[in-house]
């Protein structure tokens, strides 16, 4: 058996997914994995230059997951150097949030929403990871059992330059709302909360500028589409058990 199969498989038993058999997971790597990295390690070929990939997909869809089963695939099966984080570890800072709060919108306290990363942070870093002169990169880690950013010392260390580099998150590759589509609440929190849609239209300017600005620099997307909204609870649940 080929080392990155061994590998796959090695990783895959230990994942759980609700309804899936192992038998669906070696199909998964023939008819998914190992053809969609092959179509990537072409296109990194052809620009002869790191890649970005964008994995978008609600909670729970195995954006985490899927990184790093395309990590285990392109160094073991195409030796390429691989970087893989989330979105997620760039938020902003409790103390930045609270300060965002006071002066946009209180519910820009919560992180979660475009406005609440450091867009600059994560478009410096990115660009520091495709630069033809690398040189070592950190990037941030958040603590979210404590609702901030960790410690310098703890943040990934980049020491190699990255063939592929993995960007995943549920708004990754998200794209703003027409003007017109912005005049009233869609939900009971807009309802409630967010009465003047001050909250709504910075997240929705905030992905027309800071956002977009990142999301041009990645060159394939993908995105883990949901069953139905069920299933993001259900995969939520399972996860946390984990």
């Amino acid at each position: 058996m080929p080392d990155f199969k061994k590998k796959y498989l090695k990783f895959v038993k230990k994942q759980e997914f609700i309804g899936e058999k192992f038998q669906d997971k070696q199909k998964q790597l023939k008819y998914f994995y190992l053809p969609f990295c092959k179509k990537i390690f072409e296109l990194y070929k052809f620009k002869n230059r790191p890649l970005v990939i964008g994995l978008s997909g609600g909670q729970g869809s195995g954006k985490s997951t899927i990184s790093q089963i395309l990590k285990i695939i392109f160094h073991s099966y195409f030796n390429l150097n691989v970087v893989c984080f989330s979105i997620d570890d760039f938020y902003k800072t409790a103390l930045e949030r609270r300060k965002m709060s006071s002066s946009v919108h209180p519910l820009f306290l919560t992180r979660g929403v475009p406005g609440t990363h450091d867009c600059k942070m994560l478009y410096n870093v990115l660009r520091a990871l495709l630069k033809k002169n690398f040189k070592r990169v950190r990037i941030p880690k958040f603590d979210k059992s404590i609702d901030d950013r960790f410690k310098f010392q703890y943040w990934q260390k980049i020491l190699k330059k990255p063939d592929i580099i993995i960007l995943e998150g549920w708004c990754v590759g998200a794209k703003p709302q027409k003007l017109k589509e912005l005049k009233k609440p869609i939900n009971i929190l807009e309802k409630h909360e967010d009465t003047k849609l001050t909250w709504r239209k910075k997240v929705n300017n905030e992905l027309k500028t800071s956002y977009k600005k990142i999301y041009d620099l990645i060159d394939k997307k993908i995105y883990l589409k949901v069953p139905n909204f069920k299933y993001v609870l259900k995969w939520r649940l399972l996860q946390e058990k984990s």
